[in-house]
């Protein structure tokens, strides 16, 4: 079993004990989330569905994501992660959201870096993003500068499968750390 898999089995366990739900909204892994955790047996207690808003327009148009943030921000930035959690959480009907946007490469994307990810969170009390390098093993980022960013930060690296598969672990990380935390 892989660690993304082990990560999975824990958050349907804590959602489970919460009597929560949690939706995904995904970008560069094209429902690659919500997938790892339908192979752990009683995903379907916890798992209401989710969206593969892979289109910058999709963003908007099924997850809700507001035309000024994608047009001040784009589609790659913490904001938009924030928004495409929050508005999956609403379209889904679920406690908890977690969306994830970022670029896999193998070009970089609108001035972002290879390997820039970004996991937000949306659940009961608040909405979150993160980094998506903050949330894996140290092993799996690289330093690299953003756009307008004085200096380097921690994104994914690898190739573009690694960089989607530590982005699946990263968003399963994540949600799981949320919904411990919030009791």
């Amino acid at each position: 079993m892989d660690s993304s898999t082990t990560i999975a089995r824990e958050l349907i366990d804590a959602l489970r004990t919460r009597n929560q739900t949690i939706s995904f909204c995904e970008s560069l892994t094209a429902g690659l989330v919500a997938a790892t955790l339908a192979t752990v047996p009683g995903a379907s207690d916890v798992l209401r569905g989710g969206l593969v808003v892979y289109a910058t327009d999709l963003k908007h148009s099924l997850a809700g994501v507001p035309e000024e943030v994608l047009s001040t921000h784009g589609a790659v930035s913490p904001v938009t992660a924030r928004e495409m959690a929050r508005g999956t959480r609403r379209v889904c009907q679920s406690d908890w959201a977690v969306a994830v946007t970022g670029v896999a490469g193998p070009d970089t994307q609108d001035g972002h870096p290879v390997g820039e990810v970004w996991v937000g969170l949306s659940g009961p009390r608040w909405t979150a993003s993160s980094p998506a390098a903050q949330l894996v093993d140290s092993a799996a980022g690289r330093y690299a500068l953003l756009p307008s960013a004085t200096e380097p930060v921690r994104v994914l690296a690898g190739g573009r499968e690694e960089i989607r598969q530590a982005a699946v672990q990263a968003a399963l990380s994540g949600a799981l750390a949320g919904v411990r935390e919030q009791n």
